[in-house]
């Protein structure tokens, strides 16, 4: 009998369908954010929105199987709904939102996913409708908001997010980063992303597939 062919730099065999890779998240947001993949919940800002001036960044481990269907929840604070900050106070304002992200497969070292023009955005809380209530003493009478319930199932790779928006880029000195947004390398390919207005857009859904590489 011949003995076995030994073949020399063979390519590694390719990972079987289905397989679960393991991933880092890193994301950055003004102010909070929950991040969903494959419509379970694998991670969120552990700062609360409610907490004064939040800007850290998280690092998110998990694993999950190709295609990723990642699905966003950012958040800028507003006191009510008449989307304003500080009310009452001498510093009563409108505040301004933005969020960075970008996905590792560890095993490859590569990012798999980074926020861009090209993920899907949807906002479901607009606030004030009539920018001149920033001054104004009754701002929830005042202001005015567009409120739309999430859409069910948004999160999962079935929904059809096709009549969304593209997101906006953003630079960093349009969004004003600090603080968190400093201490993570970001991929290039990373974009700070939010919904058409930084100021009034309160709450927006964000939406992203990305496939095996």
């Amino acid at each position: 009998m011949s003995a076995p062919l030994l073949i020399l730099g063979a390519a590694a065999p390719a990972q079987a369908a289905g397989a679960s890779s393991t991933f880092k998240a890193e994301v950055w947001a003004d102010n909070w954010f929950a991040l969903y993949v494959n419509g379970k919940l694998v991670g969120q800002d552990s700062v609360p929105i409610t907490t004064e001036r939040s800007f850290n960044a998280e690092t998110i481990t998990f694993t999950a199987t190709y295609p990723l269907t990642i699905a966003l929840v950012a958040k800028d604070f507003k006191q009510d709904d008449s989307g304003l900050e500080y009310i009452g106070t001498n510093r009563q304002q409108m505040g301004d939102g933005g969020i960075i992200a970008q996905i590792t497969d560890t095993k490859r070292s590569k990012v798999v996913a980074a926020t861009s023009s090209t993920w899907k955005a949807l906002v479901v809380h607009q606030a004030p409708l009539n920018v001149s209530c920033v001054t104004s003493r009754t701002p929830i009478a005042d202001c005015g908001s567009k409120i739309i319930a999430e859409p069910a199932r948004w999160k999962t790779a079935a929904f059809n997010d096709t009549s969304w928006q593209n997101a906006t880029v953003y630079t960093p000195q349009q969004v004003g980063v600090k603080e968190g947004h400093t201490t993570i390398t970001w991929s290039p390919s990373a974009s700070l992303i939010w919904g058409s207005n930084l100021q009034t857009d309160n709450t927006v859904l964000l939406r992203f597939t990305a496939k095996a590489p």
